[in-house]
């Protein structure tokens, strides 16, 4: 088992530090001020090459693997952004560039991929919906035949980055649940316009996460061109789980940034901030041992997320790992930005230091895109051999 990195790996942490650094915390800071989507960010990003990492080289990626990937967006995230910047590939390498590069038809790859890598085209899914959440097989938004295409009809909620987004990859049951032979069959996804009539959505405030916004997506008739299917119709569940799966490798990428940020930040003021005689805060172990403690979560939550992406870009199952890496990483980076607070004690609750953005930001994956009662529920069955227990 080899660790080392190669010496084009240390290259693209290079470029993504050096990006990443372009973006540092004063920027995100204001980003999230103001609620704005990190445009000139993310467009450094892909004229750096680093938004098509993982996609093939002709059409416009590098043909690289998930491995990269995660390195990739790592660095990016330690250098200020924190995890929401590991969303925006979610949204665009996973949602939109797995789906086509796996799934979509020739011409869809041939004009889209490109287009995504170079920041052209941007993309969102549509998913989760008020009464199918972390149980996706129950989604009730529904594609109906309309001639040689489809009328949609239906209501999603958390829908990430709609507004900036030129495509969505719309998850619909094309089956009703009561006739489908299995429970799995009869889901299909699309990826339609968002700018279209039948489609509108409205912006849901929140706590965090504020540089993308999320909205409640409504569909009135949608009409869905025969072209726009993803895969094969009524067996998405399937390709689904592809994105899904992948989703969770940059989620835990973006944490471990976070993590290490986090701790980095409380770090420079534990050793600079002097309270009783000339010993700095850092010298005591009250102090020392939660962060110390945090980082080694850290170290073993990386671990595992590099044993997924190695997985995966082996073709072989990794959903155990990828949901464990994304386990620990979730509590250990939400602890970490939480005990940088601590660390800095007043000051940490003023958005001047940073780590309240990055805890409140951080927050938001102890239970998306999956909670952690679902991985462990995953867990008990698939790597215990317990009962399944709902």
């Amino acid at each position: 088992m080899d660790f080392a990195l190669s010496e084009e790996q240390r290259l693209l942490i290079e470029t993504a530090r050096r990006v990443g650094e372009r973006f540092g915390p004063d920027y995100w800071r204001q980003k999230d001020r103001d609620k704005a989507y990190p445009k000139e960010c993310w467009d450094a990003i892909c004229e750096a090459g680093l938004a098509g990492a993982s996609l093939p080289e002709e059409y416009g990626g590098s043909g690289l693997g998930m491995v990269d990937t995660a390195l990739i967006i790592e660095e990016l995230c330690a250098a200020g952004a924190g995890s929401t910047l590991a969303q925006i590939f979610m949204l665009n390498p996973i949602f939109g560039g797995v789906a086509i590069s796996k799934y979509g038809s020739d011409e869809m790859k041939r004009e889209w991929l490109p287009k995504l890598c170079s920041g052209e085209m941007t993309f969102s899914m549509g998913l989760t919906e008020p009464d199918a959440g972390s149980n996706a097989l129950e989604v009730r938004t529904f594609a109906r035949r309309d001639g040689n295409g489809w009328r949609v009809n239906g209501r999603k909620i958390w829908i990430t980055g709609v507004p900036q987004a030129d495509k969505m990859l719309i998850v619909a049951r094309t089956v009703p649940v009561a006739e489908a032979p299995k429970r799995t069959h009869g889901i299909s996804l699309f990826m339609v316009d968002v700018n279209r009539e039948g489609l509108t959505h409205t912006a849901i405030d929140k706590v965090g996460t504020n540089t993308l916004p999320s909205s409640s997506v409504f569909f009135d008739d949608l009409r869905v061109e025969p072209e726009e299917l993803i895969g094969t119709e009524h067996e998405g569940w399937k390709q689904l789980l592809d994105v899904l799966n992948t989703e969770r490798i940059v989620t835990t990428a973006g944490l471990l940034g976070t993590g290490r940020l986090a701790i980095k930040l409380a770090v420079e003021y534990a050793l600079d901030r002097k309270v009783f005689g000339d010993r700095s805060i850092g010298s005591y172990q009250g102090l020392q041992f939660p962060l110390a403690q945090y980082w080694a979560e850290l170290e073993c939550a990386r671990m595992m997320n590099f044993k997924a992406a190695w997985l995966f870009d082996s073709d072989q199952p990794f959903g155990s790992e990828s949901n464990a890496a994304k386990l620990i990483a979730s509590q250990a980076a939400s602890g970490a930005a939480e005990q940088a607070m601590q660390t800095m004690g007043g000051m940490g609750f003023s958005k001047e230091m940073h780590v309240e953005r990055l805890w409140r930001d951080a927050r938001l994956f102890r239970f998306a895109p999956i909670s952690e009662e679902m991985i462990l529920n995953y867990i008990a069955t698939a790597n215990l051999g317990l009962p399944k227990s709902y």
